[in-house]
């Protein structure tokens, strides 16, 4: 795998086009069963432009409520099954997760009421960056450092007022395969400062992707580099058998003096599955006697 350049604020990722799957090496869909989840796709999508248009009417607790609903539909228009492992906290919480797919997007409003974090980007999208907008995303400039610290005053706020809030601090995509491809500097540490000055859990969530007709490890909901939504979204289509898995783990109680560097580190450890580098040092409550995680599986296609 090559080096890429590593930008503190645009973070890039080793994958590339040998990071997909090849046409035929997994089970694919038929041309029909592709239209067909178009067809319901873009049904869902278009219900979604009404949904923008009530969300503001609605409660608080029915705005979340229809979100998720939405985003479940969603993914299973589009033949993606989601799974969750765990339970997550009903209090406010920062939730931090790694970064493969669009469909994380997806994935985390399925399971939560979480106000996002996106790049600006996100916002142009035909109609989801409508929905996102009026769920209250908060949408970053990438080309505006200078921007940071206004955004995570915004993100601490947001956790001060109860709600839980999702970022994926990777700052890029990659392919989730290989820890060789895994974007350079790791999780950024700007927004855990967030959770730390409102006093606010975090909650590392672990998202993968596989094929259950296999039951092996897929790229095939990588959405990477230059490559179009388009692209991506056809890959999804074409997919048999797509299960797309968010595994909750324990939350971090930060201290208000805790390092964000090291907050970071143990969050990280706790996506990626490696052994913690936390000095003793480290200002982080231990976790509670009741752990969030729980043993039970929850299939959300059922």
């Amino acid at each position: 795998m090559t080096a890429v350049p590593y930008d503190l604020w645009r973070p890039t990722s080793g994958c590339g086009p040998t990071c997909l799957p090849v046409p035929g090496d997994a089970p694919e869909v038929s041309a029909a069963r592709r239209l067909g989840r178009m067809a319901a796709g873009l049904a869902v999508l278009l219900a979604g432009a009404g949904l923008a248009v009530l969300l503001p009417l609605l409660p608080v607790r029915e705005r979340e409520a229809a979100t998720r609903r939405w985003a479940r539909a969603t993914a299973a228009a589009l033949g993606v099954r989601l799974v969750v492992r765990g339970r997550l906290p009903r209090r406010r919480a920062l939730l931090v997760a790694n970064h493969v797919s669009w469909l994380d997007i997806l994935a985390v409003l399925a399971v939560s009421p979480a106000r996002m974090m996106a790049k600006s980007e996100v916002r142009t999208w035909p109609l989801i960056g409508q929905l996102a907008g009026v769920a209250g995303t908060v949408f970053v400039d990438r080309a505006r450092p200078r921007d940071l610290p206004d955004t995570v005053a915004r993100l601490a706020a947001l956790l001060r007022s109860g709600r839980p809030a999702a970022v994926f601090p990777e700052g890029t995509t990659w392919c989730g395969d290989a820890g060789d491809c895994r974007p350079a500097g790791g999780f950024r540490p700007a927004m855990f400062q967030a959770a730390i000055d409102a006093g606010a859990p975090v909650v590392p969530l672990r998202i993968g992707y596989r094929c259950a007709a296999t039951d092996t490890a897929t790229t095939a909901a990588a959405f990477l580099g230059d490559e179009t939504l388009w692209r991506s979204l056809r890959r999804v289509l074409g997919a048999r058998d797509l299960v797309v898995t968010v595994a909750v783990t324990a939350a971090l109680h930060p201290a208000a003096d805790a390092d964000r560097r090291v907050l970071a580190r143990a969050a990280e450890s706790a996506v990626h599955l490696v052994p913690a580098r936390v000095p003793r040092t480290a200002a982080l409550h231990p976790l509670p006697t009741r752990p969030v995680v729980a043993s039970r599986e929850l299939d959300l296609a059922a």
